[in-house]
């Protein structure tokens, strides 16, 4: 997770929509959270402004299939989804990770595709300054990730500390290892997604099944 600190829109990507069918609402949350230094990604804003657009419904279907971004975005989306008055059913169809794991616990139930991945870990960012600029973004970290681990904590029942290991050594789990330690409720086989990474460098211990092919991603949610 990121702290970039852009609020403004971007170019949203091309897997990123909300669509309502009667008393259902469905978002294809696939892509960068929170708008990334190439000014690609979906905005906090604009998931706010799309969530009240989609108006009256019983139930919202988040279907994700993201690496992650902006933690603070994750957090207004997380918080979005959470307040609204429709029960939420999380879909993690290929891949829930860094932000994305953390706008998936708002779900009220979590499934996660048998071939999917969920990842956690700590927040980062790019800072300058002196070295009170560098204690006051460390002790900013030390409170993001606090929060963070918090929401997993009640959604999973792990320990604190076991979380804390978990995000400290940016730990990613498969869909079963995922259901069997409280991150998800139900291994499915939903909609067949391959899940991957644009930047693999930005990950420690990423694995080689997620390596970048975007084109069967967006082939995949073409047949949608």
């Amino acid at each position: 997770m990121a702290i970039q600190n852009r609020t403004q829109a971007g170019k949203l990507p091309s897997g990123y929509r909300m669509k309502k069918a009667g008393t259902r609402g469905e978002i294809y949350l696939y892509g960068v959270i929170g708008v990334d230094w190439f000014g690609d990604g979906i905005s906090a804003k604009q998931f706010a402004d799309d969530l009240k657009a989609l108006g009256q419904v019983e139930t919202i279907d988040l279907r994700i299939n993201s690496e992650g971004g902006d933690v603070f975005a994750g957090k207004a989306m997380y918080t979005l989804l959470v307040d609204h008055r429709a029960k939420v059913v999380t879909h993690i169809d290929g891949l829930a990770a860094s932000a994305a794991s953390y706008v998936a616990m708002a779900g009220d139930e979590i499934l996660i595709s048998e071939a999917a991945y969920l990842m956690i870990h700590n927040a980062w960012t790019v800072a300058v300054g002196g070295a009170e600029d560098m204690r006051r973004t460390a002790d900013l970290l030390d409170s993001v990730n606090g929060t963070v681990r918090d929401v997993y904590a009640a959604r999973t029942k792990n320990s604190a500390d076991k979380l804390k290991k978990w995000m400290d050594e940016e730990t990613w789990f498969t869909g079963k290892e995922a259901v069997d330690n409280g991150f998800a409720d139900k291994l499915v086989e939903n909609l067949k997604v391959a899940a991957s990474v644009r930047d693999p460098k930005r990950f420690k211990n990423m694995p080689n099944a997620l390596l970048p092919n975007r084109a069967r991603v967006a082939a995949a949610l073409a047949r949608s």
